[in-house]
């Protein structure tokens, strides 16, 4: 039977939160039964382990992306819009370092068809891209571009990887205006 007042969203949301403070990987389910002051055994009935935990977390944590990255490029396109997009991605991955490392890991794709979070992720992603002109096959390398892009400089930025005195946040910029000039002159499959 249910434990009272434990739902599976409750349980998300306190992983996603748990994964903030101590990395993704230290979310567990004794770890989060131990926050809800319960035996592991009580947290089955919402989750199926913690694989489905962890899925569950991505799928929360790439649909608070998605509406923040959503929220910055409403109205623009071009250039402004890369920049809008490229800086909440990298707000939110710096703000948020243990949701962020849930969004990196594989799912399956038959729950990507299934979530809107992904799918509208996708949507909004190739939109802004189709400002540049692009068109399938194109539009995945593009999107792999960006995605390795900002995911690496976001890594390294967490990880103080970057040691040299230039102000991270100019590189950042400069980083985005390689970008566009990459998407603008992309060469075009043909």
């Amino acid at each position: 039977m249910p434990r009272a007042g434990l739902t599976a969203d409750r349980l998300v949301a306190a992983a996603a939160d748990l994964a903030d403070e101590v990395g993704f990987d230290g979310v567990t389910v004794s770890a989060l039964a131990r926050r809800f002051g319960v035996k592991d055994a009580s947290l089955y009935s919402h989750v199926r382990g913690l694989k489905d935990l962890r899925i569950r977390l991505a799928l929360l944590a790439g649909g608070e992306m998605i509406d923040r990255i959503a929220a910055a490029v409403a109205g623009r396109a071009g250039k402004d819009a890369l920049a809008a997009f490229a800086d909440a991605y990298r707000e939110y991955a710096l703000t948020h370092p243990g949701r962020y490392a849930a969004t990196q890991i594989p799912v399956d794709q038959e729950l990507v068809a299934d979530a809107p979070a992904l799918r509208r992720t996708a949507e909004i992603t190739y939109g802004m891209l189709r400002a540049y002109g692009l068109e399938e096959p194109d539009l995945t390398d593009a999107v792999r571009l960006l995605r390795s892009t900002f995911h690496g400089y976001c890594a390294l930025e967490a990880g103080g990887g970057f040691g040299a005195p230039r102000d991270v946040r100019r590189s950042w910029d400069k980083a985005i205006d390689a970008l566009h000039i990459a998407l603008t002159h992309w060469p075009r499959e043909t």
